[in-house]
């Protein structure tokens, strides 16, 4: 116990001493060479020996066993043995070689200082050791704790900048977007206007082409017409000099008593001059006007005015020529007859004749010559009128589907003939101022055998409807009396041209009401019902041509004088009366079958609701028709659905 007593006190003692008062900084540099000061080997004074005596004397006397040596016979020690020892044990625990210890002799007091002070700073250098590897290890974390930090605070730094970045595309994207949007809708803008400008550019090239090909047309139309009046001023002016050369003054009327052509013929060759003149200055000009037109067609018509009234006066010379010539032979065979009775009343024992008997025989003959004339007068208009007739009825009768050329040579003889020119007929020269009305006559025969050509050439061949209606425009424009007379003998022969359902009356015989029905009735039997059908086709379907076409050759400056509206008003017409069983049904599918396409392209719409309303109204009234089996009534049921 005086021992540790001991030891502590001297652990106290170099606490106290200068260098157990040194202080340690833990964050010094120096730690190192502290640490190596502490590591050098220990060096062991004369004085630390004979302190190890005693401690080991002291010791030994405590610790000995009763067997041992007497107290105080201690044996000494060496102290370079103990030191030796003790640096081998020292070694033998750095080198782990396994060395015999030899039991340790008895130290002195100062060797147990020294060895206290050497297990003192042992145990100091230990917790120096450990206080350096808990710094090292404190260090180290901190080191990972700051490289953890540093870490951390680079990926903040890094996510910052890339979503700094980020940002910043993002901004620039959103930069680019609006200005992408603002340039679309730059863009948009300026598409819209280009196309608006486009647009109006467009309008403006369309309105001026169809500006310019309006201007192309009029100018085409004008030329066309001013053309169309020039070929009607040479066609007048050709016709102006044939009938000048009619009204000679010597052509064949030189031996006619008291007449004189000479103011006929002066004035024609004045309307010659000025129709001349008039087609000049216009040719230079360019071409005429319907100004010039008229004036030469009043020319025109003076000139026919003029040729009509020579020729009745040189028909009232021939007239009195005729008459004086008979009272010359009358007068003559009175002055025979009075030299007969002179040379009778002269003496003859044997002639006993009353005095009544020469003047009857006188009024016989005188009767006889007049009969004879008149007979005679009587035969010349007879051939006078067959001639006539047969200059109207021959080119009527060839026209046909196929003619071709000949329908302008056919309508010009007509019209020649109509216009008082001579015609060649059979062989002979035909003039219509050759009998007194012969202009009126050859009217009503040319109307009459028009009709009688689509009562029979038209009812066999339908397509023969177009050529002659063709022809009839053509006179009617020329002729207006001519289709007055056409449509008169058209509704006589067909009331349902009109339109027209003769109603029965009564006292009315039935063969007088079957040709009221256009029926033709000869010795009280009237007709099969299939030819009457057929006549009627054939007389519609020349009315439905006739409507529609134009001579192409005449003027068409005016309108049609029966156009398609008169083809209009007849069809509204008869689907506004009561149907008849089997003729409207006809007449209806003729007359659509020829002239529908026509009033189509006229009417368009109108012609289609009309198509509807016998579809949906008027067919239906055909129903009982169409279940017996009627052919006209299905024909025209098909044609409407």
């Amino acid at each position: 116990m005086q021992g540790r007593d001991l030891r502590w006190e001297t652990l106290e003692a170099l606490r106290a001493s200068s260098k157990g008062r040194l202080k340690y900084c833990r964050h010094s540099d120096r730690d190192e060479d502290i640490l190596e000061g502490c590591i050098s080997p220990l060096m062991l004074t004369s004085y630390a020996g004979w302190v190890l005596d005693k401690m080991a004397g002291s010791a030994a006397q405590t610790a000995a066993p009763p067997g041992s040596a007497p107290k105080g016979a201690a044996p000494r020690s060496d102290p370079a043995a103990e030191k030796s020892s003790e640096s081998g044990c020292e070694e033998g625990q750095g080198s782990a070689v396994n060395v015999e210890v030899l039991p340790i002799p008895p130290v002195s007091k100062m060797a147990k200082v020294e060895g206290c002070i050497q297990m003192y700073e042992e145990i100091y250098r230990m917790k120096g050791r450990e206080r350096l590897r808990q710094r090292q290890e404190q260090q180290e974390q901190m080191v990972r704790a700051a490289y953890d930090m540093a870490r951390e605070q680079l990926k903040r730094f890094d996510e910052m900048k890339e979503l700094k970045r980020r940002q910043e595309i993002q901004e620039l994207r959103e930069v680019m977007e609006k200005s992408l949007k603002e340039t679309q809708g730059q863009q948009e803008k300026l598409k819209e206007e280009h196309r608006h400008r486009a647009k109006i550019l467009n309008l403006k090239l369309r309105e001026a082409e169809q500006q310019r090909q309006r201007q192309e047309e009029q100018e085409r139309l004008r030329r066309e017409e001013g053309q169309e009046r020039l070929r009607r001023l040479y066609s007048i002016q050709e016709e102006l000099l044939q009938l000048n050369q009619q009204i000679d003054p010597n052509y064949k009327h030189k031996d006619l008593p008291k007449i004189d052509l000479s103011a006929y013929s002066n004035r024609g060759n004045q309307i010659c001059g000025l129709v001349s003149e008039l087609i000049r200055t216009t040719s230079e000009r360019g071409f005429p006007s319907q100004l010039d037109v008229a004036n030469t067609e009043q020319a025109l018509k003076e000139m026919r005015g003029l040729v009509s009234n020579m020729q009745q006066e040189i028909a009232a010379a021939v007239e009195e020529k005729k008459r004086r010539d008979e009272q010359e032979k009358k007068q003559k065979q009175e002055e025979l007859l009075k030299k007969q009775q002179a040379e009778a009343q002269t003496p003859a024992p044997a002639q006993r004749f009353s005095l009544g008997q020469p003047s009857c025989s006188v009024k016989v003959f005188r009767v006889l010559v007049g009969f004879l004339i008149v007979v005679v007068v009587l035969l010349q208009v007879r051939k006078i009128r067959m001639e006539l007739q047969k200059a109207v009825t021959i080119p009527v009768s060839q026209i046909s589907t196929i003619a071709g050329s000949q329908l302008r040579q056919i309508f010009d003889k007509l019209n020649n003939l109509l216009s008082g020119k001579p015609v060649q007929s059979v062989g002979e020269t035909v003039l219509v101022t050759q009998l007194p009305q012969g202009l009126d006559f050859v009217y009503y025969k040319l109307a009459e055998k028009f009709v009688k050509q689509g009562e029979e050439e038209v009812a066999s061949h339908r397509e023969s409807a177009f050529p002659i209606a063709l022809v009839i425009s053509g006179i009617w424009e020329m002729h207006p009396r001519v289709g007055e007379l056409f449509l008169a003998h058209l509704h006589k022969a067909c009331p349902y041209s009109v339109p027209f359902y003769p109603a029965y009356k009564e006292g009315t015989s039935m063969e007088e009401y079957q040709r009221m029905l256009g029926y033709h009735v000869q010795d009280s039997k009237m007709e099969e019902e299939d030819h009457f059908l057929k006549r009627m086709s054939g007389l519609i379907r020349l009315y439905a041509a006739l409507i529609q076409l134009r001579w192409p050759y005449g003027n068409k400056q005016g309108a049609h004088p029966h156009g398609l509206n008169y083809g209009w008003c007849w069809l509204a017409q008869m689907l506004n009366m009561e149907p008849l069983v089997v003729v409207t049904a006809t007449l209806l599918y003729d007359f659509l079958e020829v002239c529908g396409n026509a009033l189509m392209k006229q009417y368009h719409v109108q012609f289609w609701k009309l198509l509807l309303l016998m579809q949906e109204d008027y067919i239906p009234r055909y129903d009982g028709c169409v279940r017996m089996g009627n052919s006209p009534a299905l024909h025209l049921s098909s044609a409407c659905f």
